[in-house]
């Protein structure tokens, strides 16, 4: 059972803070994060290229010349995909990307993120972020104090304060529980968990 120290977002030590391990000292599989990153990703394409084939193009309909006697390779129609202005052979079509993972296994590769994270000491449990105003400098004090250059905040609740104030930070991304995912974890390197945001975690992930 991992025992982690609480701060206060001006990094003093404000207390301590019990992870469970069923969350977060969780073996890591690479293979499975690597599946669930690719299924999010996989997700977010778009699939809207498209191409234009031989039922697509106008013309075409006329035969270009008579079959023999030109001294020319035959031809049947001007919209070939061997002529210029022509269609394109097994060309890329609207599709979906997206792939199914099994519930099981995504809550497993949440599980494993965030261990990973406590496991190389880039987790950090932090009692509250509160500012008086929406300011980005003075998110920036908090980040620089909390020694923060790539960080997810996880927050229970979001605060519009503390998303309005940081959204200019490079590096910084302010997230819900709900919000949380594998992709984001891993992309960045610090992990910020505030104290709600723990238990929130813990009732999820269990």
């Amino acid at each position: 059972m991992a025992v982690v120290k609480l701060y206060d977002q001006n990094k003093a030590e404000a207390g301590e803070i019990t992870l469970a391990p069923e969350v977060f000292e969780v073996e890591v599989k690479p293979e499975i994060l690597n599946l669930v990153v690719r299924a999010q990703r996989a997700a977010k394409r778009a699939g809207t290229h498209a191409v234009k084939g031989r039922s697509d193009i106008r013309g075409g309909g006329a035969k270009p010349w008579r079959q023999k006697g030109t001294g020319r390779a035959r031809a049947g129609s001007s919209r070939s995909p061997i002529w210029r202005g022509g269609a394109v052979t097994f060309g890329p079509q609207p599709r979906d990307y997206g792939f199914k993972v099994n519930k099981k296994v995504r809550r497993l590769a949440i599980k494993m993120a965030l261990s990973s994270r406590l496991a190389g000491e880039n987790l950090l449990v932090v009692n509250s972020i509160e500012l008086p105003e929406v300011k980005t400098k003075l998110m920036a004090g908090v980040t620089e104090a909390l020694g923060l250059n790539k960080a997810l905040i996880v927050a229970k609740d979001l605060d519009e304060k503390l998303v309005l104030s940081a959204r200019n930070l490079p590096g910084i991304t302010v997230q819900s529980v709900e919000q949380l995912n594998v992709y984001d974890v891993l992309r960045h390197k610090q992990l910020v968990l505030l104290e709600g945001a723990v238990e929130s975690v813990q009732e999820r992930l269990k």
